[in-house]
């Protein structure tokens, strides 16, 4: 199995030839939902205790497997938050994972690690954090939040000297991630009402001031593009009031951390300089494969004093504190460099290249939205932040909506699913794939204008 023989051979032969079509389609189609029953049929279990020929496995992926994937990488694929890889991201991906290596520690990895560290520096730079700053690559934002909070909650209860349940400002449009973390952590969620769907400095001071103990708050996380409607808090507000109480303050830019290259709107993220954490996904809006996440600190001695993992078997890896090992930042241990695909694209295209292709989303998204306010039948609920449009089509209902949302799947044109805004149903386009165009948009709202069948 380990040895490069006539049936490697041919594995890779067929390999190359599925990646060299797949990466020339363009534009990438949709495919569609798989159904367990079809599956069940047409795609039974090769696995047993001998082996199968690999192109009988290769066929079934290529005929029956890959297309009941819808593709994320479509520039038709608008619901959750989409992704857009380079094709350099790619192949290079395709080199991280044949070289095999593991990004846990400087020993092991350090070219990988190095290479990384450059990409992280690029970031920082662009939230004006300061050149002591660093961090991680990681699998997603959820894992990020994670690995930060953790991080605040040990200062925090380091700076108390006990061991005290500890408590997170948040507003309703945060992550749900970050519930999450807090259930993990031991902790509770303290809810700030949002102005405007937007955390606001004024409100988590209002929170604070009311609390019968605040020195149990120990994070505020705000949002540099909610994940629904594309939102950026009130940063510059609320990291006043963060430090003025001496709380952690994280923003979650998993989505929206990307608009920082923007050209026209990276002032809309003043005030996140100064974040003492912070967590932003290439793998969506920075063209880079999944999965792929970014976590910054400004103080990574910090984190380091919280999640290096100490065993006998692990000494080899500490013995010298210069070494940049990313096992110490985040809570996992043996890691994928998967920092690298990100690092071979933007040294590849350039920075300017990736200002453009932001900037290309937000056009489209400008043109959605006004689109959408000059065709009577639509209604746009909110002047986009980012490039995230939510919007209504007058008269419809939830099974209205679901039913056209499954009929534009099934016809190739878009992959649009409903969701919901201040409990009532809606629509919403993540754009972010600068593939993305006007033509496409306008068709997909053009099926709008009448009830489906």
């Amino acid at each position: 199995m380990h040895g490069f023989d006539e049936t490697t051979e041919r594995i890779l032969r067929r390999a190359s030839e599925y990646v060299r079509e797949r990466l020339t389609i363009d534009p990438v189609p949709l495919d569609h939902r798989g159904i367990a029953a079809e599956l069940d049929r047409d795609a039974p279990s090769l696995i047993g205790d001998g082996p199968t020929d690999p192109d009988i496995v290769f066929d079934q992926y290529e005929r029956v497997l890959g297309p009941a994937v819808i593709s994320v990488d479509s520039p038709r694929f608008l619901s959750f938050i989409p992704a857009a890889p380079t094709k350099a991201s790619m192949l290079f991906d395709m080199v991280v994972s044949a070289s095999s290596l593991n990004g846990t520690s400087w020993l092991e990895s350090a070219g990988a690690i190095h290479a990384e560290n450059h990409v992280l520096r690029v970031v920082a730079d662009l939230a004006g954090l300061p050149a002591t700053a660093g961090g991680v690559f990681l699998s997603g934002g959820s894992a990020g939040n994670l690995s930060a909070l953790t991080v605040a909650r040990d200062v925090a209860r380091h700076r108390r000297g006990d061991r005290a349940r500890m408590r997170i400002l948040a507003s309703e449009q945060t992550h749900s991630s970050v519930a999450n973390t807090a259930r993990i952590l031991d902790c509770d969620i303290v809810t700030v009402p949002a102005v405007d769907s937007r955390m606001v400095g004024a409100e988590v001071e209002r929170v604070i001031a009311s609390d019968e103990d605040p020195s149990t708050f120990c994070a505020v996380v705000a949002t540099a593009g909610t994940t629904n409607a594309g939102i950026v808090d009130d940063l510059v507000g609320v990291g006043e009031v963060a430090r003025k109480h001496g709380l952690w303050f994280h923003v979650d830019a998993a989505y929206g951390g990307a608009a920082l290259l923007s050209r026209r709107i990276s002032a809309r993220f003043a005030g996140i300089d100064r974040v003492d954490s912070m967590i932003v996904d290439p793998h969506k809006w920075l063209f880079a494969p999944l999965d792929c996440a970014i976590l910054l600190y400004r103080e990574p001695r910090l984190a380091k004093g919280v999640h290096t993992q100490n065993a006998s078997y692990l000494d080899s890896i500490h013995v010298d504190d210069s070494e940049w090992n990313p096992t110490d930042y985040a809570y996992h241990l043996t890691r994928r460099a998967r920092g690298l695909a990100m690092w071979f694209s933007l040294a590849t295209h350039g920075i300017d290249a990736y200002r453009d292709a932001v900037d290309r989303a937000l056009d489209v998204a400008t043109h959605a939205a006004e689109r959408i306010v000059s065709t009577p039948y639509l209604e746009l609920v909110r002047e986009p932040d980012l490039s995230v449009v939510m919007f209504r089509r007058r008269g419809w209902d939830e099974r209205r909506y679901t039913r056209w949302s499954e009929q534009l799947l099934a016809d190739g044109i878009g992959f649009v699913l409903p969701s919901r805004w201040d409990g009532e149903p809606i629509l919403r386009l993540a754009i972010v794939h600068p593939g993305t165009s006007e033509a496409i948009i306008d068709e997909i709202l053009g099926t709008l204008a009448h009830a489906p069948t």
